[in-house]
């Protein structure tokens, strides 16, 4: 009885440890785990991802390049277009690089214009226009003569405040986790049920960073990107993308039509995307876009710098 008990203990055993080892590859292999983008603190604009990764997860590739652009890395020979943005341009783990709408444009452009031409992605979840001009300043423009700015309204206001984020939020790791399993409950599962628990009151852009709009201030980041592309005879242009209340009301709200006051002050050029008609499944949850409404971006740009290339000649 001893023996037959014994024997029971060590096949449940068994079965244990197969399961969790089959777990831990499956969650690895097929989704993943323990290869998440990572990121890094930097003291002109908050934080970024850390340069040259290259990642799998949850079925997508995820490139970085040596400055931290989730782009290829810069080719000298080719012609430069500066994309900034948040997690809206950046695509996030569930964007694949090949369905980004700075990926499509590059290529589009490319074999449209029969050259080298790269639009980069110089982007991270939940920056502001102030976050990415600091970029700009610290990196400077790559030889390029435009500046693509996407925003959404939110931004209006979404001014840096220098906080530690990077650890704090689970969407800003600096390191793996070692353990699929463990980052398994750990990052997804027990937030969820305690969200569920405890709902959160805290206002946010999608990505779960704080963005509670604590200041007044339109953010400086929009006079900033007008003042240095004047300063190097650049072109620069703004693109407002609309969440899903926005899409809903068809028109942006009160902070959106901040910024559409301030571009037409300064004779800015402004592609609002409420004009292409955007759909529900363009958004995967209230403002980020799904592979559809990021191949629907691309064309806009596509459509709008071929526009002002004829236009002006090219």
């Amino acid at each position: 009885m001893a023996l037959l008990n014994t024997k029971r203990k060590l096949l449940i055993i068994g079965v244990i440890v197969f399961v969790t080892v089959g777990l831990e590859v499956y969650l690895r292999m097929y989704y993943g785990f323990c290869n998440t983008v990572l990121f890094q603190v930097d003291p002109e604009f908050e934080y970024i991802a850390q340069p040259n990764q290259q990642r799998y997860r949850f079925r997508n590739n995820i490139v970085y390049n040596s400055k931290s652009m989730r782009s290829e890395e810069i080719d000298s020979t080719a012609e430069i277009i500066l994309g900034f943005g948040d997690s809206i341009l950046n695509g996030g783990v569930l964007t694949d690089q090949d369905s980004l709408a700075t990926t499509i444009i590059s290529n589009s452009l490319s074999n449209l214009y029969q050259k080298k031409i790269q639009f980069l992605n110089i982007s991270s979840g939940s920056w502001g226009p102030d976050n990415a001009h600091a970029y700009l300043e610290k990196y400077g423009n790559f030889n390029s003569k435009s500046i693509f700015l996407f925003v959404s309204s939110h931004d209006a206001y979404d001014n840096m405040e220098f906080e530690e984020n990077v650890d704090k939020y689970a969407q800003l790791p600096s390191k793996q986790y070692s353990i699929a399993i463990y980052e398994l409950f750990d990052r997804y599962l027990l937030p969820r049920i305690s969200q569920k628990l405890n709902p959160s009151t805290s206002q946010n852009n999608g990505s779960g960073i704080d963005k509670r709009n604590r200041t007044n201030s339109f953010n400086p980041g929009f006079q900033s990107f007008l003042d240095y592309a004047n300063a190097h005879n650049m072109s620069f242009t703004i693109y407002l993308h609309a969440d899903y209340s926005e899409l809903i009301a068809c028109e942006y709200n009160e902070q959106g039509q901040k910024i559409i006051a301030f571009a037409k002050a300064h004779s800015i050029p402004l592609v609002l995307d409420l004009k292409y008609d955007p759909e529900i499944p363009d958004l995967r949850d209230g403002i980020h876009l799904t592979n559809q409404g990021q191949r629907k971006m691309a064309k806009t740009i596509i459509n709008y710098i071929t526009e002002q290339r004829t236009t002006n000649g090219e």
